[in-house]
């Protein structure tokens, strides 16, 4: 057994050695050791997500619909010029380009402004007045492009409005939402 020895023990005092009984820490020290060591293991094991229910449509009566992706406008910004490229899903539904000239002093891209609400009446997918969802306009840019084009870009984007039905009442908003892809 292992004991602990605290000193002491002289003339006409108690003795302080006492004898402890190490072993039920030892073995609950051991237990606890196994019990980590094995949910170490377990942590690695990766999950499986299944269910019971059988693959298909939910009422067999009735065939879904599949939904097709919606349109979304691609803006590349290019050296000399913009690529507007139209693609629904992987597929392309229209390309067109513009050049892209110099920012002067009023720093706007008048052209673009004026295309991309053509793009937007010619494909833009939710027109409908009560309808609450933009169009969706991705901005490919250069990480070396400089911030006053970018602003001048979201500018014109921005450009392009609808009607929507606002709190009861007609009001001109954005027609995309934007986002952007910087490689």
């Amino acid at each position: 057994m292992a004991g602990v020895d605290v000193g002491g023990g002289g003339k006409g005092k108690r003795q302080l050695n006492m004898e402890i009984n190490m072993i039920p820490f030892i073995d609950l020290l051991m237990v606890t050791i196994m019990f980590l060591l094995i949910t170490a293991v377990w942590v690695s094991y990766s999950r499986i997500n299944a269910n019971a229910q059988i693959p298909g449509p939910p009422d067999p009566t009735k065939e879904i619909d599949p939904k097709a992706p919606e349109k979304v406008l691609n803006l590349h910004i290019l050296d000399n010029e913009f690529k507007l490229v139209w693609k629904q899903g992987a597929t392309v539904v229209s390309e067109s380009t513009i050049e892209r000239p110099r920012l002067q002093g009023d720093f706007k891209y008048d052209d673009l402004a004026a295309k991309l609400t053509q793009e937007w009446t010619t494909h833009g997918g939710h027109k409908d007045q009560s309808d609450k969802v933009l169009d969706q306009a991705i901005l490919h840019s250069d990480n070396k492009l400089i911030f006053k084009d970018v602003i001048a870009v979201i500018d014109a984007l921005y450009n392009a409005q609808r009607d929507m039905m606002v709190d009861g009442s007609l009001k001109k908003v954005p027609a995309f939402n934007m986002s952007f892809s910087v490689r």
